[in-house]
């Protein structure tokens, strides 16, 4: 079993050789608008998955994927010119989500803002249920207080008790 950290060199390794083989070596039409994302490789360094992109409908992304099949062969024989491991991996090829998931996410933040505004504007507008104060106070405003104000039976703030850790006491 390799390092994790050698595995992810390898990956980011095979990414950049899928991508530049794509360009260079394979020359299906099928293949032009295919952007390698990503790629992870197994701990025993055995099989890699690489995520890749395509810039176009759905129709595009079958084409793409059928293509990317056909050129599994040479794209695993370029991998293993260019990477200094004793096996080459195998590779699969996976459509990545990722810009599916990002629409749907930019969707549910549009409608949060639009709720958010809504209820900000409730609330702009909205009323106390109660009084606007409802702590009133039966003394007048202009009064003020002192601690020497309150008598010892009003409250128990004379009262000095010595708290002992050990006894809660």
């Amino acid at each position: 079993m390799a390092d994790p950290a050698r595995a992810a060199k390898l990956a980011q390794r095979i990414k950049v050789v899928v991508a530049e083989a794509l360009g260079r070596r394979v020359k299906d039409p099928r293949l032009e608008g295919v952007t390698v994302t990503d790629a992870r490789v197994t701990n025993d360094l055995q099989h890699a998955t690489v995520y890749y992109t395509v810039f176009g409908d759905e129709v595009a992304q079958a084409d793409a994927a059928k293509g990317l099949e056909k050129a599994k062969g040479v794209l695993r024989q370029e991998v293993g010119r260019n990477i200094t491991v004793r096996l080459t991996p195998t590779l699969e090829f996976v459509a990545d989500q990722i810009p599916v998931v990002a629409s749907n996410l930019e969707e549910l933040l549009r409608e949060a803002k639009k709720r958010d505004a809504e209820v900000a504007a409730l609330a702009a507008s909205a009323k106390h249920a109660g009084d606007a104060d409802p702590y009133k106070s039966d003394i007048p405003e202009d009064v003020e207080l002192d601690e020497d104000d309150f008598d010892e039976e009003d409250t128990d703030l004379s009262v000095d008790r010595d708290v002992d850790e050990d006894s809660n006491k």
